[in-house]
Parts: C-alpha cells; structure tokens; sequence
C-alpha cells in the first residue's frame, strides 16, 4: 500500500514537471508567434512590389502574355488582366482574404513554422502532463478546477492543430492561442494547484467520462470561435474605415491586412459555434442525467446547472440571430462574446465564489 502511494506520488511529481515544460516550450512558441508577424511585416511598397513580380512569364514562346489580346474582325484589342480591387462602397463582398501572420514573406513564414512546431510539441508534452496526472489518481484527471484547466488548455491546442492538420487557415489563431494557454496555465499551476486526490463518491460514476469531456471539448470549441469572433469586430471597423476613405495607423494596417477578411472571419466564428452547440446541448442533457442518478433529482437549479443554461440560452439567441435579417455582423457577433463570457463565468466565477453541488476539491 505504501509503494503503491509512493508511486502515485511520483507520477504526480512528474505531471507537474511535464506541465512546467510545457509551459517553456509555449513561451518559446509565443517568441516564435511575435517574430512571424513582426519579421513578416512588409511596407505597403514591397507588397506591391511582390504582388507585380510574383508571375514572372517564362522565357519561352509558348509563354502566356501578361495582357490578352482579342481580334475583332481587322481590330486588335488589348484587354487588361482581371484585378481583385476592394468593394465599392456598401458592399464588401469581395476583399481578398490577407496573406497570413507571415505576410507572404519567407522568413516570416519560417517563424510561422517554427511556432507550429514548438505548439505541437508543448501539446505533446503538455498532454503526458495530464495523462501523467491520471495515471497517479487512477481516475480521470477532472476532479478539481487544476485538472479541468490543463487538460482544456490541452483540447484548446489540440484543436487549433486539428484545424491546421485539415489545411484550414488558421494560423492567425496561433498567438492567441498560446497567450491564452500561458495564463490559462499559469492560473492552474499558482491558484487553481489541488494535490492529487480521490474523488467524492457522488463522482464516482461513468458519466464523469461523458459529461466533463464534452464539457471541456465544447469550451476549447467556443474559445476558438470567440477569438475569431473578436478579429471579425476588428477587422471589419479596419474595412469599413477603408471603405469611407479614412487612413488606418501603420501598426492596424500591418496586423488587420494580413487576417482573412471580416467575411471569412464571421463566417469561421458562426460555423465552429454552431457545430459545436449540439454538442453543448448534450452536455447538459447528460449532465442532468447524472444529476439524476447522484442526487435523485435531475434538475434542481444549481449555480453550475443555472449557468451552464443561460451559456445555452446566450448561444441559441446568437445562431437565432444569424438566422434574421436585422442581426447579422456586428450585432451578433457581440452576443456570441456575451456567450462566450457566460460560458466563463461558468467556468470560473461558479466554481471560485458561488457554492453548490458541483464545488468539490475546493476549486
């Protein structure tokens, strides 16, 4: 018996060591982030510099001309290439997606790799961190608010690299990502730490593998389609600056260029919530469902149960509002960061300063 403890408590030893180094490898993937969107950054003139030379026609005579030319009869007519300019005023449907944090420079883009890289390493690290942590509670690592954040801070990042992995243009998401990561440890590993312990017998159930999971996997879901929300707001005052003839600063300038237009922005928020909501809905059906078989009553309002149904309620009154004409843009996007701010509050106001059922391990 006294091995056995012995052990459990070197393992715990080790998961705080692993989620320590992960949090070293994400400090180095944030300088990486920094340097792919500084060493990216080119003036206006070089991008239109690059944007003019980057089809050079080749030295041959099957060689396609730069400008077509269309015989009418005994008429030549030169017709100018097709040119991407922004919309005219009161529609914007046609501005470009930007070229990405590395601006379409090379070593900017190698940063970008680099960053990639160290991401999915302190992923790797991070999550033999919170298997470690599992391994020494004989349980899974969701009994207390400490375990909770390193493993949604480990989905988080699963699912940005998830993202990248199906080739989706993402890798804006990466600095705020591993800002988020970073604090979301560094509150773990100072204010949130629990040692590890066994759980209350009320948890002691199979639906603390359903329920908690998808809870986790729903929150690292609405986190990435709040930042994205968050750049669409951005993103579209730049556009809509540009539009009514203002000069955006040069640090806006470089940053919002290079983010995918305010369309694709909205478009990226709205389809990772609305895929995720289902999910979340489950997530409370099972809940209640537990609730039912610890406690004999399904439903009895408490603070969790409460906040996790308003987070429900904000989240359907944001896809009802995509769905109407006089709500879309910027209106909805303001009720999905009120979503995602239920969302946590729920996560950590209700679990820090209200008290209920659902407070065990302290936090």
């Amino acid at each position: 018996m006294n091995l056995a403890a012995a052990t459990n408590e070197n393992l715990a030893q080790v998961s705080n060591v692993l989620i320590y180094s992960s949090m070293a490898v994400y400090l180095l993937a944030f300088f990486a982030n920094m340097a792919e969107w500084i060493f990216g950054s080119r003036s206006k003139t070089g991008r239109a510099a690059a944007a003019l030379t980057a089809q050079k026609p080749a030295k041959t005579a099957a060689a396609a001309p730069a400008v077509q030319v269309k015989k009418n009869g005994s008429t030549a007519v030169l017709e100018r290439p097709q040119v991407v300019t922004r919309a005219a005023s009161g529609s914007r449907g046609d501005v470009p997606d930007g070229p990405g944090a590395s601006g379409g420079d090379e070593q900017g883009d190698l940063y970008g790799r680099i960053a990639v890289s160290l991401t999915a390493l302190g992923f790797l690290i991070e999550f033999a961190g919170v298997l470690t942590r599992a391994l020494s509670v004989q349980r899974a690592p969701w009994g207390n608010m400490y375990e909770f954040s390193i493993t949604f801070s480990t989905v988080a990042v699963g699912v940005y690299l998830a993202l990248l992995a199906m080739k989706k243009n993402v890798r804006w998401l990466g600095l705020p990502l591993v800002i988020t990561v970073l604090l979301d440890l560094g509150l773990a590993v100072t204010v949130l730490y629990t040692a590890s312990d066994q759980l209350v017998p009320a948890l002691h159930s199979y639906w603390l593998y359903i329920h908690v999971s998808t809870a986790i996997f729903c929150g690292a879901v609405f986190y990435v389609g709040a930042v994205g929300t968050l750049l669409y707001l951005f993103k579209d005052s730049y556009e809509n600056k540009l539009v009514k003839g203002g000069t955006p600063g040069k640090f806006a300038t470089s940053v919002l260029e290079r983010l995918p237009a305010s369309a694709s922005l909205d478009k990226f928020s709205y389809r990772v919530n609305a895929a995720v909501f289902p999910l979340w809905t489950f997530t409370i059906i099972a809940g209640a469902i537990w609730a039912g078989d610890a406690w004999g009553r399904y439903w009895e309002w408490d603070p969790k149960e409460t906040w996790s149904f308003i987070t429900w309620v904000a989240y359907a009154c944001y896809l009802h509002a995509r769905a109407t004409a006089g709500w879309k843009g910027r209106k909805a996007a303001y009720l999905a960061l009120i979503a995602f701010a239920c969302w946590l509050f729920n996560y950590y106001g209700v679990n820090i300063f209200v008290s209920g059922k659902h407070s065990y391990a302290g936090v």
